[in-house]
């Protein structure tokens, strides 16, 4: 129980604007063997997800204080490109390092509509993990 604990925390800091290496977590704690597979998924699915939630509501609330051009950054203005050409779709990226924290900040700002952004991030979050898991397995 205090690993599933451990991949939620370690899962939802990553996805937040702290840095963190939520997949090396979920292979360590494969290697370990201490929870079944399909449980740790869905703990760093779920963790991952309400992290990146919280970013989506930060970029809410810095509506009020920024516009999208007051960012000179890289990866926002390559999030906001990805959003005006993709929408909401462009959520299911929101796994990639660095960018994917701006797309979710940006969807906030842009005030997507909560669940359908939810479901976009959980999907691409839950992929990425289950190719993890896969991968892990099929090498052991």
């Amino acid at each position: 129980m205090t690993e599933l604990w451990l991949m939620f925390s370690g899962a939802f800091l990553a996805a937040t604007l702290l840095p963190g290496g939520s997949e090396i977590l979920l292979i360590g704690l494969l290697q370990q063997n201490s929870q079944p597979w399909l449980a740790l998924l869905i703990v760093a699915s779920v963790g991952n997800t309400l992290g990146a939630v919280t970013s989506y509501y930060l970029g809410r609330a810095g509506r009020f204080a920024k516009s999208p051009t007051d960012f000179d950054n890289k990866y926002y203005q390559r999030a906001l490109r990805w959003f005006e050409r993709f929408g909401v779709w462009a959520l299911l990226l929101s796994w990639l390092p660095l960018i994917g924290d701006f797309l979710c900040l940006i969807a906030g700002w842009s005030k997507l509509p909560v669940a359908s952004s939810i479901v976009m991030i959980l999907i691409g979050k839950t992929v990425r993990y289950s190719v993890i898991v896969f991968i892990f397995m099929a090498a052991i």
